[in-house]
């Protein structure tokens, strides 16, 4: 009989995603707590986590980071594989798209709020979308689209300032 070991290498990378990808989780359930005036309107602080990843490692890292957020805060908060875990990764997978691409133009085009308020209404479009095609079709969700965008244009202000701020000061160690 032969024994099956696999060793996988932790490289420093996989540490560092992991620490990043539990400080969002965190930011995540402390969001949780907070009571929403509408549903499925939230701050989105664990997006401040993805942009400074996004500053200070790659896209890649990114995405790393968000999709383990993701799912590491649906099955903490008993929503994975729900309607709410569905329009949240599909928020999260649009945004992380329209991020990777905004990475490609020039950085004088995008900075940190740019691409949270970017992020934030690719993010409340794609969960919209969920809403629209699988949730409630046929419902007319215009009446709401103005509170919703309203909502991802302020938490992407906000959440794109503290990034700004956080990257200057160097708290987070990244380069600008």
């Amino acid at each position: 009989m032969t024994p099956s070991i696999i060793n996988l290498e932790i490289t420093v990378e996989d540490r560092r995603i992991a620490g990043l990808a539990a400080a969002a989780v965190g930011l995540t359930l402390a969001e949780a707590a907070i009571p929403l005036p509408l549903p499925g309107v939230k701050p989105g602080l664990a997006n401040i986590v993805t942009l400074i990843v996004l500053y200070q490692f790659g896209w890649r890292a990114a995405v790393w980071v968000s999709l383990l957020r993701i799912v590491a805060g649906a099955l903490a908060l008993g929503t994975f594989l729900t309607p709410t875990f569905v329009m949240s990764l599909a928020g999260g997978l649009a945004s992380l798209l329209v991020l990777g691409l905004a990475a490609h133009l020039p950085r004088r085009l995008f900075g940190p709020v740019g691409l949270s308020v970017l992020a934030a209404f690719t993010h409340i479009g794609a969960q919209l979308g969920v809403v629209g095609v699988w949730l409630m079709p046929g419902v007319n969700l215009l009446p709401l689209l103005s509170v919703f965008l309203g909502a991802a244009w302020v938490s992407g202000l906000i959440n794109g300032l503290v990034v700004a701020g956080l990257l200057k000061s160097g708290v987070t160690g990244a380069q600008s």
